[in-house]
């Protein structure tokens, strides 16, 4: 059992060449007794962006705050705070911050996809 703030969890910055001012935070997952999944959050800052990549499983994301786009099998979507996006196993994706405010969004995926 957890109970707790996003603000009091290790942020883990992530910037290299397939990835660009990113915060991830691993909120909840097997370790709290979420047995099979985690649920992450990710915050996308001005001009950057995820890995554009596809994985042998599925993930959920609900936006939280600002706008971006996710790319997906080659289409791009505008995404705002309060959308939300199923993602299936094997699909290129990537989410891109377009604006100057934060992108943020939480990402369910089984206990293997966080890596």
């Amino acid at each position: 059992m957890i109970v707790a703030h996003e603000r009091d969890v290790t942020a883990v910055h992530l910037d290299n060449p397939e990835i660009k001012n990113v915060i991830k935070r691993v909120l909840i997952s097997p370790k709290e007794g979420w047995q099979g999944y985690v649920m992450r959050t990710f915050e996308v800052g001005e001009g950057g962006y995820t890995p554009k990549h596809s994985h042998p499983w599925p993930h959920i994301n609900y936006i939280t705050q600002g706008r971006g786009i996710l790319h997906l099998e080659g289409q791009d979507y505008e995404l705002e705070a309060g959308s939300f996006a199923y993602v299936p196993e094997g699909k290129i994706h990537q989410f891109r911050n377009e604006g100057t405010a934060p992108f943020g969004l939480i990402c369910i995926v089984p206990e293997e996809g966080d890596v």
